[in-house]
């Protein structure tokens, strides 16, 4: 049977939290999960835009639980302001979908001196994760839900004595590099919760081709080379649309059938209705072990699970 937005259970009660949630993939997550009784924090960076994108999602539900917290990826300062401030404002987190990222971008720095992509798409979330484990720890049965790309299958695992490509930035390499990341990010997760004993689950979502702003914006800073105008065309003629681009993540967040470690996306590969894809990539316990001890060395975080 097809997942479809009516597959999606009541949430009446839960708190979700999605990053990103200004516009895209995340505004229609967060969209959904407000829909059916959630009460949801919209992290994003843009806070004009977060607005808009609050009172778009009030116009659809007009008695959607709705919350605004500012979070740049791009700074490790404040992804830590955004999780006490949710924190603060919440006993417990029963969802976390870390959706936001950026794509094939011009060779840049982060605040921290992270290269960009690596930076946003899996640093930042690595940071918010590990910082939210007591309240995800506190509710029942949380989940976190990463989202990667299939770009992950081009990437290769994190060189721990040269994650930021130095001296070899490629705009391609680095995003694969960051969605594989994202992925063993999931994987690893899962198998931290599982060893500590939590009920909370880790699964792992992709969009496929769908349209959004993440191709506009890549050929709009111009690191996509000609590839870049490529994908946006491809996208608009032949991706889907975030309505339904958005179903893996809202399937791996809110299907009651959803077991840790799974992974969701289209049934086409880039198209088609949201399924349960097999783990092709599992990636090597070195691999993995390699992405946490870098990611605690670069941002001074460690990834604790509490029961």
């Amino acid at each position: 049977m097809a997942f479809t937005r009516d597959s999606v259970p009541d949430l009446t009660g839960l708190t979700a939290a999605v990053t990103g949630a200004n516009g895209g993939l995340g505004l229609e997550t967060a969209a959904v999960l407000a829909d059916k009784g959630a009460t949801v924090v919209m992290a994003a960076r843009d806070q004009d835009k977060a607005h808009g994108a609050l009172e778009t999602i009030r116009s659809r539900s007009p008695h959607a639980r709705l919350e605004l917290v500012e979070l740049d990826l791009a700074s490790q300062e404040s992804v830590r302001r955004a999780a006490e401030t949710i924190r603060a404002g919440h006993d417990r987190l029963d969802i976390l979908v870390n959706n936001a990222g950026v794509m094939a971008m011009p060779e840049r720095a982060t605040e921290d001196g992270y290269e960009m992509q690596l930076g946003v798409n899996h640093l930042g979330h690595w940071t918010l994760t590990a910082l939210l484990m007591p309240v995800l720890s506190a509710a029942p049965a949380a989940r976190i839900v990463t989202v990667t790309s299939t770009a992950h299958h081009f990437g290769r695992a994190l060189d721990p004595a040269n994650p930021h490509l130095h001296g070899r930035y490629d705009p391609w390499r680095a995003y694969a590099q960051s969605k594989l990341a994202n992925y063993h990010f999931g994987l690893g997760l899962q198998a931290e919760l599982e060893r500590a004993g939590s009920r909370a689950m880790s699964l792992i979502a992709h969009p496929g081709l769908s349209h959004s702003e993440l191709q506009t914006t890549t050929v709009a800073e111009g690191g996509g080379g000609v590839l870049g105008p490529f994908f946006a065309w491809m996208a608009a003629h032949t991706g889907m649309d975030v309505e339904d681009g958005a179903m893996p993540q809202i399937r791996a967040a809110t299907d009651p059938r959803a077991v840790g470690g799974e992974f969701y996306g289209p049934r086409f590969v880039n198209t088609g209705r949201a399924v349960r894809l097999p783990v092709l990539r599992r990636g090597s316990a070195e691999a993995i072990a390699t992405l946490w001890a870098v990611s605690e060395r670069e941002t001074g975080v460690a990834l604790e699970v509490t029961t």
